[in-house]
């Protein structure tokens, strides 16, 4: 699905996606599609330690169910960004960025010349399995993959304005857990140094016309976040729904689980 994300973000409406990572199988993903309401998911390269090859899994599996993904990984290796583009997921996200010049760095990893220098490669999925060209695969996927960047540490904060700035850059995406960490305050994701660290990552995305996104803590957190702007929220992961899932069977048979 050709700019699948991009194209989403050129509208006003929100974006709603999950997180798979840990129990990334075909099943659970098919399973998130037919709950409906998910435009697609993120999958997790970077706790979950998946393969090229779950992550080609992943986006067939995505596009059979009309979902969109993408894959959250470090700015550690350049291989990976173009091994995860090449199985056909629709973008990558970039975690633990410290500065603009990293984020800079990971845009020209995900992109081909003039932008960037990705390796030329028709084999892979982005490119139809030698079905386009050269010319073509680097025209299409400079036009369509989607770039995020996360804003998780002090060093991207202190630089939010910056990276929002970078052209090719789509959306930003808060990490409140370990920007509560950056900011002093562990795992009070409702501090007001938080809130004030979203504020500043928000402000310079209308600044730049750019989008961000965010893991909210809770029902009450997505909401404030929604109105502060926000178009893309991850509503839940694969571990969190089976966990609340196993809760769920639980309490419909409560009177047997009292001993």
């Amino acid at each position: 699905m050709a700019g699948f994300f991009k194209s989403l973000l050129a509208t006003d409406r929100q974006i709603r996606v999950f997180c798979a990572g840990r129990l990334l199988h075909p099943v659970s993903l098919q399973l998130f599609g037919l709950a409906g309401g998910y435009d697609g998911f993120w999958v997790d390269a970077e706790h979950a330690g998946v393969s090229n090859e779950q992550i080609t899994m992943a986006s067939l599996v995505g596009r059979a169910c009309n979902m969109g993904s993408f894959v959250r990984m470090p700015v550690t290796n350049y291989a990976a960004v173009t091994q995860a583009l090449e199985s056909g997921t629709d973008g990558v996200m970039a975690a633990q960025v410290n500065s603009a010049a990293e984020a800079e760095k990971f845009v020209t990893w995900c992109k081909f010349a003039p932008r960037g220098m990705r390796g030329l490669n028709t084999q892979g999925a982005d490119a139809n399995f030698t079905h386009k060209t050269q010319i073509e695969l680097a025209q299409d996927a400079n036009q369509d993959h989607f770039v995020a960047i996360q804003i998780e540490t002090l060093g991207a904060l202190e630089e939010a304005d910056a990276i929002a700035a970078i052209d090719d850059v789509d959306l930003l995406f808060i990490g409140p857990a370990d920007l509560s960490q950056s900011l002093g305050v562990l795992g009070q994701a409702e501090h007001e140094k938080v809130w004030n660290a979203i504020d500043r990552v928000a402000g310079a995305c209308r600044k730049h016309g750019k989008a961000w996104g965010i893991v909210p803590a809770s029902p009450s957190f997505a909401e404030r976040c929604v109105e502060k702007g926000c178009r893309m929220v991850t509503y839940g992961s694969d571990v969190m729904a089976l966990r609340l899932g196993i809760q769920a069977v639980k309490n419909m048979y409560a009177s047997h689980f009292e001993n």
